[in-house]
């Protein structure tokens, strides 16, 4: 199973002191938008996205369709087959793509430790 880009989302509490601190750490701007609460940041293949107010927990975030670096991918796994993939496995969601859709999609799914999982397809 293909999930895609990988990274965490980060719930923080004041996105700017937050933004600082990673910068210090070597982590550069890759997109979103600070006026709006969320950042996307990144150093090497790792990204992390900062987000403030938007979420309750910190969570594993994977994009089918996009590279590392945020690029559409010519050939991926669309999240409506992964979301199927799962159910068959006996995954349990907490929320569901539209399955009558295409394109842009999303599902949530929890692991056994209350860690959410969150699959963003943004193509």
């Amino acid at each position: 199973m293909q999930l895609g880009a990988f990274s965490i989302s980060l719930t923080v509490k004041d996105i700017a002191a937050s933004a600082a601190f990673y910068e210090k750490l070597g982590f550069t701007s890759l997109g979103g938008d600070i006026t709006q609460n969320w950042l996307i940041l990144k150093n090497g293949e790792t990204v992390i996205g900062l987000f403030q107010g938007m979420f309750e927990k910190n969570m594993l975030t994977f994009n089918p369709g996009w590279s590392q670096n945020a690029e559409a991918l010519d050939s991926f796994t669309d999240v409506r087959d992964l979301q199927r993939e799962l159910k068959a496995q006996g995954a349990e969601f907490v929320a569901e793509a539209d399955e009558t859709t295409t394109g842009p999609g999303s599902f949530i799914v929890v692991d056994p430790d209350g860690n959410p999982v969150l699959v963003d397809q943004h193509v």
